[in-house]
């Protein structure tokens, strides 16, 4: 252990350690999750310092060697190396001055030994005089999150965009495959697997475009507001130049927000990519749950589909396979649910200048992301991509649904159709079989009528 002084007092921090005082006495405040930065928030986090630091050079207020230093210690931790450094939990201080001090500790001393000095002592290389100079936690924490978000969105839409493109590869192949409808659960007039899993497809894509819409305000960042967007100890024009910087490391159209304090005060964008994927989530569950219902069985269920059998379902019951990709992927999504949840209310939590939620908000927001990319990524693979549509079964379904009599409608009316619906909801017998044994249509024609109302072709 070496000793380490700040304005507290000493305390000890593990010798090897690149992170320092301020982080020993946060990893030991906070031993709640068990969980550390998100690796994304790291590294957009870090590349704040980066850019920071260029800024500060430029403008001659930072030493070029140790402005040099402080990015080459920023751009080791943005190409993922020492991210075993962060080690503070994601439920910590108020706003995220742990991480921030987490980040500036680390660099300070990956900066300090690299220009000779020796970890602890912070010389040349301050964490707050000359890593955090001209920032405050106020105003590096929320645009991290930002970034981190913007980082996770395009991961998110892909894997959103695969699955769907999953489910129209079945819809193109069993465009044809008639079956039976299905509302409130009873039977309803004929329709194809084409025609059901391209809804789902068309769906989730319409999702994903509205999830793309949130990037464009995550975009303006509150950066150069310093403490409660005054912009207190900032250089000229250091919003501008450090959006600039930001920019070109990370290929973000990122700017200054309009208004700097408000970027600090509201996280009304957070919550809005937080909705947006929360009525994704909604949408994947609904068509999960539709895949569980029609792959149900394998004998007492509609069994019109079959998933790929990836694990034995149970450990007393001999053969039995279980949906577990789509059971798996319901779990993701309440719990994504429950996220969105905590996010509304700590977007509600802030008060006046700041919101303290901020720590929480984003871990909260990074684990939606990152569960529902992941768990999109794995039932698209190992469920969706090897179904197996019962064509037969299928079809059988649809000639024995009752909901063939509305096809009788315009020949018969509709008060006529009814009465055979009923006596085919009353006997068992089809309605085919009724409809040609009192004449009103040869089984042939009928036939061609269901496949027309089914395919969508004026009959």
């Amino acid at each position: 252990m070496r000793m380490e002084k700040d304005s507290l007092g000493e305390y000890a921090v593990p010798d090897d350690a690149w992170y320092g005082i301020q982080t020993a006495r946060a990893v030991d405040n906070f031993p709640i999750s068990g969980r550390r930065a998100d690796s994304d928030f790291i590294v957009s986090h870090a590349a704040i310092k980066v850019a920071a630091a260029r800024v500060h050079e430029r403008a001659g207020l930072l030493d070029p060697s140790w402005a040099q230093a402080i990015g080459a210690a920023g751009m080791a931790i943005m190409e993922g190396r020492h991210h075993d450094q962060f080690v503070v939990d994601r439920f910590q201080a108020g706003a995220g001055t742990s991480h921030n001090m987490n980040t500036n500790e680390v660099i300070a001393n990956l900066a300090n030994v690299a220009l000779g000095g020796r970890r602890g002592e912070y010389r040349p290389v301050h964490p707050n005089d000359h890593v955090n100079m001209g920032q405050s936690t106020n105003d590096t924490i929320p645009t991290a999150i930002r970034l981190a978000v913007l980082a996770k969105l395009p991961r998110l839409l892909a894997a959103n965009e695969a699955f769907a493109r999953s489910l129209r590869t079945v819809a193109q192949r069993e465009a044809a495959t008639v079956k039976s409808g299905r509302t409130h659960l009873q039977d309803a007039v004929p329709t194809t697997i084409g025609r059901e899993f391209n809804a789902y497809a068309f769906t989730l894509e319409r999702c994903g475009r509205r999830l793309q819409d949130t990037a464009i305000d995550l975009y303006d960042l509150g950066l150069g507001g310093s403490a409660v967007g005054t912009g207190l100890n900032t250089c000229p024009h250091y919003a501008k130049r450090v959006a600039e910087e930001l920019s070109a490391l990370t290929g973000l159209p990122v700017r200054p927000a309009a208004d700097l304090s408000a970027q600090m005060q509201s996280m009304g964008d957070l919550e809005r990519v937080s909705a947006a994927i929360r009525g994704l989530a909604l949408e994947v569950l609904r068509i999960a749950n539709d895949l569980r219902l029609l792959a149900s069985g394998p004998r007492t269920g509609f069994a019109e589909i079959e998933l790929p059998a990836v694990q034995p379902g149970s450990s007393i019951m001999p053969g039995k396979v279980n949906p577990v990709m789509l059971e798996m992927l319901n779990q993701v999504c309440y719990q994504i649910l429950g996220q969105d949840a905590a996010i509304a209310a700590m977007t509600q939590a802030g008060q006046l200048e700041l919101n303290v939620m901020m720590p929480a908000l984003g871990s909260a927001l990074f684990d939606m992301m990152d569960w529902l990319t992941h768990a999109l990524q794995a039932v698209a693979a190992k469920a969706i991509d090897g179904i197996r549509v019962d064509r037969q079964r299928c079809r059988a379904y649809a000639e024995d649904s009752v909901g063939l009599a509305t096809l009788l409608n315009r020949s018969i009316g509709y008060a006529q159709a009814a009465k055979v619906a009923q006596e085919s909801a009353a006997t068992g017998r089809p309605v085919s079989a009724l409809v040609v044994e009192q004449g009103l249509m040869d089984a042939a024609a009928f036939a061609r009528l269901v496949d027309g109302a089914a395919l969508g072709q004026d009959t």
